[in-house]
């Protein structure tokens, strides 16, 4: 019976093979099934009344199938934005599709990206200076070697999003997760951090000298030291957290300069500072 119930299942999709949202929804439908297959053998139907009495069941499934079909269509028929070199300040993007757009060396000044669905889009290159991409689906994205200067990043999503050689003065990341991101070669002295979470950030190279990163998480974040000078980490969570020593002229000063009072942090990661010299006398170290 179950083979019979399988290959009504595979017949009413079979129009529609190749679509991933469809294929999805069948491996659940099957499963949902059979589930319900069972509880009425259990509850003593023969085999064809259970087989009948479970097809009844899902009622006009044809219809949702090609609903789905068509919306993936659609969705697959879509065309990558391509925007690159183009004179665009102050432009109104708020809201919009553009997966895998390129915006590279495009002049975008004070450009409003509010809300949109940027994932796997480049900037590479580009004025952004002043965009607003607060509440933006930024995964993926490239926002290397160009100016985001005084950027609004507030609460966007930010997944392996890569910030490489950018200038990021005046730029504010404000109740944001910012997980996977790359801040390479990045000068962070005056860009904003407030209510973040870190996790698994790479800030090879970059300079946070004078931060305040006060009440933030930390986690399996990767710090260069000497770039850390004057950083306040006060009331911060910090687990698996690395600090290199990337050349030796001022790490002294830099770790003795920095400062976890009220921090809580795990085992390692204390250890760590510890053995670096920082003081780290009014840590709450997690069990």
């Amino acid at each position: 019976m179950n083979e019979k119930l399988t290959n009504y299942v595979h017949g009413v999709f079979a129009p529609y093979d190749g679509v991933k949202s469809v294929a999805e929804l069948k491996a659940d439908l099957l499963s949902d099934l059979q589930e319900r297959f069972r509880e009425l053998k259990a509850e003593g139907k023969d085999d064809e009344t259970a087989l009948t009495m479970t097809i009844e069941s899902i009622g006009d499934i044809e219809q949702t199938v090609r609903e789905v079909a068509n919306l993936s269509h659609a969705l697959e028929r879509q065309v990558s934005i391509n925007l690159s070199a183009s004179h665009l300040p102050q432009s109104d993007f708020a809201g919009v599709i553009a997966q895998k757009g390129n915006f590279k060396g495009s002049a975008l000044r004070g450009s409003d990206f509010t809300g949109a669905d940027l994932t796997g889009s480049s900037f590479r290159g580009s004025d952004v200076r002043e965009a607003n991409f607060a509440g933006a689906n930024l995964t993926d994205c490239d926002f290397s070697t160009l100016d985001l200067a005084n950027a609004n990043f507030r609460e966007a999503i930010l997944v392996r999003t890569n910030f490489s050689k950018s200038g990021l003065v005046g730029a504010t990341f404000i109740g944001v997760t910012l997980t996977d991101v790359n801040f390479k070669y990045t000068d962070l002295r005056k860009t904003t951090f407030e209510r973040c979470r870190f996790l698994g950030v790479d800030f090879h190279y970059s300079d946070l000298s004078g931060q305040r990163l006060d009440g933030q998480t930390f986690l399996g974040v990767t710090f260069d030291l000497p770039a850390l000078k004057d950083v306040s980490f006060q009331g911060a969570t910090l687990k698996n957290v690395s600090f290199r020593q990337v050349g030796i002229w001022s790490l002294k000063r830099a770790i003795q300069s920095m400062n976890f009072d009220g921090a809580m942090m795990d085992k390692v990661t204390y250890a760590a500072l510890k053995g670096l010299g920082a003081d780290v006398s009014k840590v709450t170290v997690l069990s």
